[in-house]
């Protein structure tokens, strides 16, 4: 039986006509692309703009990307999956149809069976993909954990795999760190700079805002977006 899906869940928020552009952030997220890096995790509590940072990422680069909005409804294996390989079909129709097939299947076999099909047509493919998983602090399933380290422990080149959390998951992060293959964007990385808080409050606020109030105004929200 087929697992319903969200479709909204699989669209790419658009990127907002106000936006700060935050060029540095944008530099290191191409950074680690370009390097070969396979996981970037950007990792703040909420109100840090996270999704925004990343949409606007995206919207920027050449290479195609996947991405799914993750709630607590997803805590489910087989839905979890689901969604993951119907993402990558929305760049490569001939990606994942086994994949969907086992699933969907009555008896489903092991996700590790199903991931290994996955990745070895993933590194078959011709074009680098980009997956992204927003707000994956929502996922506690440690059978999730298991796959998605499954996944990173076995990553081909061509899939770079984008996490959004508002808490560090339970995956190989030290490991990956220690070999080079994670970018890391936490919440002292997104707090706005005191030239990007006064673009917001002035450029897309429209306060007109002296020097002074601005760094009182940063200074009290030490950069926190939302505050």
């Amino acid at each position: 039986m087929a697992t319903p899906l969200l479709t909204t869940n699989l669209y790419i928020p658009p990127v907002r006509p106000e936006l700060v552009a935050r060029a540095h952030l944008i530099e290191r997220l191409n950074t680690g692309l370009d390097s070969g890096h396979g996981l970037t995790l950007v990792a703040a509590p909420a109100g840090f703009g996270k999704t925004t940072l990343l949409s606007e990422w995206i919207a920027d680069r050449e290479r195609p990307a996947s991405w799914v909005s993750l709630d607590e409804d997803d805590n489910d294996p087989i839905r979890f999956w689901t969604y993951v390989v119907t993402a990558l079909q929305t760049i490569h129709t001939k990606i994942g149809g086994t994949a969907l097939g086992a699933l969907r299947s009555h008896q489903p076999p092991p996700v590790k069976t199903i991931l290994i099909g996955l990745l070895n047509e993933l590194a078959a493919s011709p074009q680098g993909i980009i997956l992204a998983l927003d707000d994956y602090q929502v996922i506690s399933n440690r059978e999730i954990h298991e796959g998605l380290t499954y996944l990173l422990d076995h990553q081909p080149p061509t899939l770079h795999l984008v996490l959004s959390t508002r808490a560090d998951p339970p995956l190989p992060i030290f490991r990956l760190r220690a070999r080079g293959q994670l970018t890391e964007l936490r919440d002292d990385d997104l707090r706005f700079t005191p030239d990007e808080a006064a673009a917001f409050l002035n450029e897309v606020m429209g306060l007109d805002l002296p020097p002074e109030d601005i760094e009182a105004l940063e200074a009290r929200t030490e950069g926190w977006i939302v505050g």
